[in-house]
């Protein structure tokens, strides 16, 4: 016999037939979650603040703080493998809470802080361990030597901030154990101990630039229709405070510290 061509496919079922197909292409593609951009953000300097431990001769923990710190985190909450970091530490910040102790721990035998006023660390490479955990693998620069130093890191919190101005802010807290010695640290060895473990609390806010202007919805308070905002340089805040909210003084920048010049 011989074969007998296959009954062309009418116009409307070629139409039919194109539409699935465009169908099956884009599902996979739409039917993808949208990852949020990497975003810039800035240290808080006031909410950002490094704790350290070292043993005092085994008979305590001496505990000490440097506030101040400052550096940009850039992030993508969905894709943390991605995130960069880099933080300046000031060290003449550094409170053991006694004077004597806060000299001795400065003085070029020590943390040399008049030659080296600052400790820098530089993320290398993000590992994940959970959707709020991760290891920040990267270059700790001390007293003019850099080592490797991981941090373990949960991510707290990214929301807009309650108080005025507004703006998104991302919390993390984390934790590192190092040897002063790896970084030419080793005066007085009988009575401070060698490992140094340290805890550091932080807070970033997301940094102005392209993409976030001032109008940007996530700078703004929740505002019901009719109430006004007033512009305040470089901020955006409501006009009023309900009476009794209290403003922190840290996000409007009026926040001075102790011995700090008017």
């Amino acid at each position: 016999m011989i074969p007998l061509p296959a009954p062309a496919c009418p116009s409307p079922c070629r139409r039919v037939l194109r539409r699935l197909l465009a169908l099956v292409v884009m599902t996979p593609l739409t039917s993808l979650p949208a990852s949020a951009a990497t975003a810039r953000y800035e240290l808080d300097p006031v909410h950002t603040r490094v704790l350290f431990a070292v043993s005092h001769a085994g008979y305590s923990q001496a505990l000490g703080t440097v506030s101040g710190s400052r550096g940009t985190l850039e992030f993508d909450p969905e894709d943390w493998s991605s995130a960069r970091l880099d933080v300046s530490v000031p060290l003449q910040r550094v409170d053991l809470g006694d004077e004597g102790w806060n000299r001795a721990t400065l003085a070029r035998n020590l943390l040399d802080a008049g030659r080296w006023p600052e400790a820098r660390f530089v993320s290398t490479r993000v590992e994940p361990l959970a959707a709020d955990r991760f290891i920040v693998h990267g270059q700790l620069t001390l007293r003019g030597v850099t080592r490797e130093v991981p941090l373990e890191v949960r991510f707290n919190s990214l929301h807009r901030h309650p108080m005025p101005p507004f703006r998104r802010t991302a919390g993390f807290s984390a934790h590192a154990r190092l040897s002063r010695a790896a970084f030419g640290i080793d005066a007085w060895p009988n009575v401070i101990g060698d490992e140094v473990e340290l805890r550091i609390e932080a807070e970033a806010v997301r940094a102005r630039g392209a993409g976030d202007a001032a109008d940007d919805p996530d700078t703004l308070p929740d505002a019901e229709p009719g109430d006004d905002v007033e512009a305040v340089p470089g901020e955006a805040m409501p006009a009023t405070v309900p009476p009794g909210a209290a403003t922190d003084p840290a996000a409007t920048g009026t926040e001075r510290h102790e011995n700090e010049p008017a």
